[in-house]
Order: structure tokens, then sequence, then C-alpha cells
């Protein structure tokens, strides 16, 4: 499997950044050829306000479908969404 970790900081106006996300984002990001799994947390104790992880089966599978226009839409949707944010990738070990 591989991921991508989204780590989104607290936004301003909560409300409008929790509607803009939920009605919006998350519908392009489940469009998303070859995502297997997409999960959100919001963590306890401060920031981040929210934690996004998509997995695909590989790498190879998420840079096809970075260099898609779906891929690109989603990337320049999540900078409308109102707040800061910094994303990981990499492989995903069972242990």
């Amino acid at each position: 499997m591989y991921r991508l970790t989204v780590v989104y900081d607290e936004p301003a106006d909560k409300k409008a950044f929790d509607r803009r996300y939920t009605d919006e984002h998350v519908p392009l990001v489940k469009a998303s050829p070859g995502l297997v799994s997409f999960q959100l947390s919001h963590p306890q104790g401060g920031t981040p306000y929210l934690v996004a992880e998509l997995f695909w089966h590989s790498e190879d599978a998420f840079n096809a479908w970075a260099a898609t226009p779906e891929g690109g839409e989603v990337g320049n949707h999540a900078e409308g969404c109102g707040t800061t944010f910094t994303t990981y990738t990499g492989d995903v070990a069972e242990v």
C-alpha cells in the first residue's frame, strides 16, 4: 500500500472549512481513480485540526492518479478550503 497523508492546520473559520471540505472536497477525493481507502480524523489535544489519509495499492498507482486531471483538481481544491496543510507520502508496511 502507498499512502498520502494530508495534515490540515486549524482554520480561522472552522464551520466554513468543515462545510467546504465535507460538501465539496470529500466527493472529489472519493472519485479519485485507483483510490483504495480514504480516512479522516480530528486528533484530540490541539493541532492539527484534521488528518486525511488516502491509500493506493502502489506508488505507481498513486503517481498515475496524481498525473490525472482529477488528481490536479483535488490538490487545487484543497488549497481553497480555507487553511494551510502539509502532505506526506510513502509506502505503508505491516509490522
